[in-house]
């Protein structure tokens, strides 16, 4: 594996399909940036325009937005873009 990717993540504190996205990047041990888009507008608003739709969770990693997935989603993705191996659980 090369360098760490960078990861912008678009999360609400409390909601199951955002903590499914911050159990997959413990899985990996990936560091990432967790923004909160329900308590700053802003950081909603940045979601929208990047991602293009009003649905979270949404993820950026290394540039590539992934827009409304769940922790399962981002894991195939990333094994499928080679940013991460497979690890047991």
């Amino acid at each position: 594996m090369a360098e760490a990717p960078h990861i912008v993540a678009y999360l609400k504190p409390v909601c199951g399909w955002s903590n499914s996205v911050r159990m997959t990047f413990a899985k990996y041990s990936l560091a990432y940036e967790d923004k909160d888009i329900i308590n700053n507008p802003d950081i909603y608003a940045e979601m929208v325009q990047k991602s293009g739709q009003p649905l979270s969770p949404c993820v950026e990693i290394n540039g590539q937005m992934l827009a409304d997935v769940d922790g399962d989603e981002v894991e195939v993705w990333m094994l499928e873009n080679g940013v991460v191996e497979p690890v047991s659980a």
